[in-house]
């Protein structure tokens, strides 16, 4: 019995010796490449073909996947000191953005992918050299102030000029951007300082400003009051001026001389002059001649004051 079956499995042996060859046969010859992939296949050492997305067939043994290359865009980010025009050493941080070409070509030896994988060993270092290199080269053209007014500038410069190289290479450079420049502390702290000192003194510039702008306008409001007061009491006195003549006017048609007119005016005018007196004043005692006789040497006081004044107008 078991003899028999020793036997059966002994005949079985090579069917199954050949099922496992054939599905390691297959199962190496069949591959898959994911999206936004090429695979490079070389046949005995010599480049054959590259792959897109998909499923795929090579020959066991004959040929290989030599390179599995990304078409996404990648970043390199990398530290560079330079010196400036003033010789100021600063230290730049550098994005750089790339991707390998999609340019297929006339041939397949013409293409991106291969040019990326056989032309160069390191192509992300040779970039970033090529990156540096154009970088040392620009910032000894600018001064400090210069390299961060002019920053994008700079990197758009340098992206154009390592661009052109890497094209060869199978490479596109997408963007090269400074994300940031160090400065020295000394350097950086006399900056803040002289910043500080600038916004000072703009301050006070406009606090100066704004101190003449408000005496400028107090004056000019100063002056238009004043024009309207002097105008007010030109008003006044000329509405006085007539008063009074139509006063006199009266008075002399009632018959009363002019000198008397002018005792009775002055005397009135001493009258309403008292009475607004002890309304508006804040003292409680009016001091008042004892008899009318010293009015009359008031109003006889009043009337020397009055030719006096009359008599050095005409002079």
């Amino acid at each position: 019995m078991f003899e028999i079956l020793f036997a059966a499995i002994a005949g079985l042996l090579p069917v199954l010796v050949i099922l496992v060859i054939v599905l390691i046969v297959a199962t190496g010859s069949l591959f898959i490449v994911q999206q936004q992939t090429e695979y490079i296949i070389e046949r005995l050492g010599k480049f054959n073909r590259t792959c897109t997305a998909g499923l795929h067939v090579k020959i066991p043994f004959i040929e290989r996947i030599a390179a599995k290359v990304e078409l996404r865009t990648c970043q390199s980010e990398l530290s560079i000191d330079g010196k400036t025009k003033d010789n100021v050493t600063i230290t730049m941080n550098v994005a750089a953005q790339y991707h390998v070409s999609y340019d297929r070509g006339a041939m397949p030896e013409e293409s991106g992918v291969f040019r990326s994988y056989y032309m160069l060993s390191d192509p992300e270092q040779q970039m970033c050299a090529y990156i540096t290199d154009a970088l040392r080269s620009a910032i000894p053209n600018y001064t400090l102030d210069e390299v961060f007014d002019n920053k994008d500038l700079i990197a758009n410069d340098v992206n154009t000029t390592v661009a052109a190289r890497m094209v060869a290479y199978g490479f596109d450079l997408v963007s090269t951007l400074i994300t940031s420049i160090g400065l020295p502390r000394d350097v950086e702290a006399s900056m803040n300082k002289i910043n500080s000192a600038q916004r000072e003194r703009e301050a006070a510039q406009a606090l100066a400003d704004a101190d003449r702008i408000k005496v400028v306008v107090e004056a000019q409001a100063q002056a238009q009051a004043m024009e309207e007061a002097g105008r007010g009491i030109a008003a006044q006195r000329r509405a006085i001026a007539e008063g009074i003549a139509d006063s006199i006017d009266v008075i002399r048609e009632s018959g009363v001389s002019t000198t008397e007119a002018n005792q009775l005016f002055l005397f009135t005018q001493w009258t309403e002059m008292m009475a607004e007196f002890a309304k508006k004043s804040k003292s409680n005692t009016v001091v008042l001649p004892a008899n009318f006789s010293e009015t009359t040497s008031m109003f006889e006081q009043m009337l020397v004051a009055q030719e006096s004044e009359k008599q050095n107008d005409e002079k």
